[in-house]
């Protein structure tokens, strides 16, 4: 299946407006004007939107230095990879970069860029941010113990020197007007919550990082190259699922990053991954995961429930996902087909999509599609709007074909019998399908009695 294509930002309306002038060097402003706007014009105009050119040896000579970055924790490290990582992540829609190395590729890269999530995970729930006293046991009935407490054990009523900081205001603690005290920057070495603070500011630095992280991994997920080594990597689905797990309470950028790097690898993703003997990190069983892709059909988030319902079209394609999706099937295609009912005609393709595979997965699948209040009201209401994409309605009327395979079918779509002859002599496009569905509805000797009740009303 085609990986969807990604909207771009500056559109081709943009595309006959004059160049406009590169910032900090308006035109007129110094002797080289008139050489700034030559060499402006000299830019093709194919380039809409963003473009970056790197030379092939970039990434060979930097990629240590990446990943050592990303493992540092050190906040200016850590930008810099994930900007630089972010810009050769990023493809346009023809780019094709014979020249380029995926960065999925290399040693320990992806590992470190899940490392990053998962630190932001670990602090992403509500937490009480006080510190706990430690316990000290060695010395308890001594003035002095050495750990510190010697401070508090005199009684000392003077401020707090700490060695190394040197006299003065710089190693103590300022009075503000209101009473309250303020740790001054020098104290902030002393804490034990590593260079990201586990502060307001902290927390937001480490939920930013995460974002570019996923947003990175997604990119990657758009390239071929990285398809079998990203879906082969359980701390990458683990990390990903957990993500859209979470969603409720999750960064909802996070969480679309998360979906669609998981929409992307649905055509090589074996949910038995999730039991292999690969290492885990996280515990994500099978069963979790699959509810994890309901939650997110279930949402009322557009962007959610039309990806998770392309995800679900994508897993039944492989049959050993079959047995871990059957079990919540009844819920899978009465939401699918609500999902048919919204005008939003992204929400329609998608799920006409996921049940065009899942009607072709066995016979129960078939049965409680048909079954479904609405459902063949709503295929055929496609057909007849129609849909923009012929695609679309082709699908439609191929589930409806697939529906009337079933004997057990057969008397339910008898009722639909006039408007299936309609569609043949209306639109010549599905008139071979519709003609092999009254076909299989009237022709074959086991429906005669059916076929009676049909014309007669009997």
């Amino acid at each position: 299946m085609q990986k969807r294509e990604q909207g771009k930002s500056g559109g081709a309306s943009g595309g006959g407006a004059a160049p406009a002038a590169k910032r900090g060097r308006p035109f007129g402003s110094s002797n080289n004007s008139a050489a700034a706007a030559a060499a402006d014009s000299a830019a093709p105009s194919t380039l809409l939107g963003p473009s970056l050119h790197v030379h092939s040896s970039f990434a060979d000579q930097n990629n240590k230095r990446i990943v050592l970055a990303l493992q540092s924790g050190l906040k200016s490290e850590l930008t810099w990879a994930l900007n630089t990582l972010t810009l050769l992540s990023f493809k346009e829609k023809d780019d094709m970069r014979k020249d380029a190395t995926p960065l999925a590729k290399i040693p320990g890269l992806l590992d470190a860029l899940l490392q990053v999530i998962d630190d932001w995970r670990d602090i992403a729930l509500p937490k009480e941010l006080v510190k706990t006293s430690r316990v000290r046991s060695l010395g308890a009935n001594s003035v002095v113990t050495g750990f510190g407490n010697e401070y508090q054990a005199l009684g000392s009523t003077g401020p707090l020197h700490r060695p190394g900081l040197g006299s003065g205001s710089a190693g103590t603690e300022s009075t503000q007007q209101n009473g309250l005290t303020k740790t001054r920057f020098s104290e902030l070495w002393f804490d034990e919550d590593s260079l990201f603070n586990l502060d307001d500011e902290g927390r937001a630095e480490k939920q930013q990082c995460a974002v570019a992280a996923s947003n990175i991994i997604r990119n990657f997920s758009f390239m071929p190259d990285n398809e079998v080594i990203m879906a082969q990597h359980r701390h990458c689905l683990e990390t990903a699922f957990q993500c859209i797990e979470d969603h409720i309470i999750e960064d909802e950028e996070l969480v679309t990053n998360a979906l669609e790097t998981i929409v992307n690898l649905a055509p090589l993703l074996d949910l038995r991954i999730f039991s292999s003997s690969k290492p885990s990190f996280i515990k994500i069983t099978e069963k979790r995961a699959v509810q994890a892709i309901m939650g997110m059909l279930e949402s009322t988030v557009k962007a959610w429930h039309c990806a998770a319902a392309e995800l679900l079209g994508r897993l039944i394609i492989n049959p050993d996902n079959e047995p871990f999706l059957l079990p919540f099937f009844p819920q899978i295609h009465k939401r699918l087909i609500d999902l048919i009912s919204l005008p939003v005609m992204d929400a329609q393709a998608a799920a006409i999509g996921a049940l065009y595979n899942l009607a072709e997965v066995n016979m129960d699948c078939r049965l409680k599609i048909a079954s479904e209040r609405w459902a063949i009201d709503r295929l055929l209401k496609v057909i007849k709007t129609p849909h923009p994409v012929p695609e679309v309605c082709r699908k439609a009327a191929m589930i409806l074909e697939s529906l009337v395979s079933e004997p057990q079918n057969r008397t339910l779509l008898l009722a639909y019998e006039n408007a299936f002859a309609e569609i043949i002599f209306t639109d010549g496009r599905y008139s071979d399908t519709f003609a092999r569905i009254l076909y299989e509805l009237t022709s074959r000797p086991s429906n005669k009695v059916a076929s009676a009740r049909g014309i007669w009303g009997m």
